[in-house]
């Protein structure tokens, strides 16, 4: 758990100095900022969705995979909106707004969690750690995320930094559950679970760069259909 923790305290530091940062800034280079960061997010979930499809044979690239990452994104959309994650997400982000005084909750909240907690990294870096004890990839992500966070409380506000606690979680679990997890976290899955979530933090990049709100909140349950379908197929080889 030491690398998760320590991951937990970079994006809780970097939230602190985006706060300082945030302070004093005029609205319009504020504005210039999120339009920036939204183009980055756009170009980091392309190229880790493309990456995770791509794949090289004979000298050529071909991409595989995009009837898995279009179905995934369909039926977790569907689950999302059953539920109603992101309007759920919207109260529980205004409850902590009147008890906390701090505004747009949901807003910093969920796409900081996300970025943070979806990725090869955040996967492999938290079983490696259960596994062997190693938490070189967690030490890297951290440095990683502690910039990101920065950027995003700028403009986002100090709500990101209760993503922390989805790092803690989400983290914290997988390398708890490292030995039991492992032998089904293929490098496929893995590869396909990437995928998907870079997909979600494209859609996040939209928003800030266009000012969109897709609810992107309900795309989350999209992260679980490749882990489900890879548990269907051994099933039906069984």
């Amino acid at each position: 758990m030491i690398g998760t923790l320590i991951n937990v305290g970079t994006v809780l530091l970097g939230t602190g100095v985006g706060f300082l940062c945030k302070k004093g800034i005029p609205q319009r280079i504020e504005d210039a900022v999120m339009k920036t960061m939204g183009l980055a997010v756009i170009l980091i979930g392309l190229t880790g969705t493309l990456g995770a499809m791509g794949r090289v044979e004979g000298g050529a690239v071909s991409f595989d995979g995009g009837l898995l990452l279009l179905v995934s994104l369909v039926l977790g959309v569907l689950a999302g909106e059953l539920l109603k994650i992101d309007d759920r997400l919207g109260r529980f982000g205004g409850f902590v707004e009147r008890k906390l005084k701090i505004k747009g909750f949901a807003q910093g909240f969920v796409p900081a969690a996300v970025i943070f907690c979806v990725g090869a990294m955040a996967i492999l870096g938290a079983l490696e750690e259960g596994l062997t004890g190693d938490y070189s990839i967690l030490l890297v992500k951290s440095t990683l995320d502690l910039v990101s966070a920065a950027v995003l409380t700028a403009s986002l506000g100090p709500s990101v930094g209760f993503a922390a606690l989805a790092v803690l979680l989400y983290q914290g679990a997988l390398t708890l559950g490292a030995g039991a997890l492992a032998p089904l976290m293929t490098d496929a899955l893995m590869g396909q679970i990437s995928m998907v979530g870079n997909a979600i933090i494209l859609v996040i990049g939209v928003n800030f760069l266009f000012g969109e709100r897709i609810k992107t909140a309900n795309l989350l349950p999209a992260i679980l259909v490749p882990p489900l379908y890879n548990l269907l197929m051994m099933f039906i080889k069984i």
